[in-house]
C-alpha cells in the first residue's frame, strides 16, 4: 500500500495560498486576498485537501511571528489572524513561521545563511548553525527617508525601473552582508527573475523551497509520529 502524505505545508501569500504534502503529485492552490480570514483559509484548505492524509501541518505566514505565534495581522489579508487557534481549527499539531523563514529553512545548507525574499516587499531570515532568526529588515531606513523595502520591493521597481532597481539590489545585499556576516546569501521571491545576474556570494532560491522548509520543520519518530525537528530551532 502506498504511503500517504504525513506533513501538510501551507504557504500563505497575498495572491494565493499554496499547499503541498509529501507524496502528493503536485501543489494545489486557491486565491487569497484582502477578504481572506483565517477561518475561511482553514475551511478552503480542508476542502481541497480532502483526499490527502496528514498528521501535522506547517504554515508559512506573511507577517510577524514570534515563537510560533502570530503577533501582527498581514497587510494583504483580512484581520483576525492574531490569536487564531489553528491547532483547534485543524485538529492537528501545527507549527507557524514567517513565510520568508519557511523558504529560508528549505534553502539552508548549513553554517550562516542570510535569506532575502525579493517580491512585493522584502522578506528576510537568518539561520546560524541551525538556529532560525526571522528578521524585519524590510522597514529599516535606507535612503532619503525610505526603507530597504521601498527600494528593492515592488514599489521600488515600479518607481525607478529595472536598471536602477538592480543597482539597489546589489547595494542592499552588500550592506546586509557586511552587517550580518553570513557565509552565503540566498535570494528568493518572484522578482529575482528580473535580475540579469546575482550579487557576489548570492545564489537563487526556488519557490518550492518553501515546501521543503515546511517538511524540515518536523521529524519522523520511530514510534511513527511527528515532532518538531531538533536540527532547526525556531524563534
Amino acid at each position: 500500500m502506498k504511503k500517504l502524505p504525513q506533513i501538510l505545508v501551507i504557504d500563505i501569500g497575498g495572491n494565493n495560498v499554496k499547499l503541498f504534502a509529501a507524496g502528493a503529485k503536485e501543489p494545489r492552490r486557491f486565491p487569497s486576498g484582502p477578504k481572506l480570514t483565517p477561518r475561511q483559509m482553514v475551511q478552503e484548505v480542508k476542502k481541497i485537501t480532502a483526499d490527502w492524509k496528514y498528521q501535522v501541518i506547517s504554515i508559512g505566514y506573511p507577517g510577524l511571528v514570534r515563537r510560533g505565534r502570530i503577533v501582527r495581522d498581514p497587510r494583504n489579508l483580512a484581520s483576525g489572524w492574531i490569536g487564531f487557534n489553528f491547532v483547534r481549527a485543524f485538529g492537528r499539531p501545527v507549527q507557524i513561521v514567517n513565510d520568508a523563514a519557511m523558504q529560508a529553512i528549505g534553502s539552508y545548507r548549513g553554517g550562516r545563511m542570510l535569506f532575502l525574499g525579493i517580491g512585493t516587499g522584502l522578506g528576510s531570515a537568518f539561520i546560524a548553525d541551525g538556529v532560525l532568526e526571522p528578521m524585519e529588515l524590510a522597514h529599516l531606513p535606507y535612503r532619503k527617508d525610505r526603507t530597504f523595502e521601498d527600494y528593492v520591493g515592488q514599489r521600488g521597481l515600479d518607481r525607478m525601473g529595472k536598471k536602477k532597481w538592480r543597482k539597489h539590489i546589489f547595494a542592499v545585499v552588500a550592506a546586509l552582508k557586511a552587517a550580518l556576516e553570513p557565509e552565503y546569501v540566498v535570494l528568493g521571491g518572484g522578482n529575482i527573475k528580473y535580475l540579469k545576474q546575482l550579487p557576489p556570494g548570492a545564489s537563487p532560491g526556488k519557490n518550492e523551497n518553501a515546501f521543503e522548509g515546511g517538511f524540515r520543520m518536523w521529524q519522523f519518530t520511530k514510534a511513527g509520529t511527528h515532532q518538531p525537528a531538533k536540527n532547526i530551532i525556531l524563534h
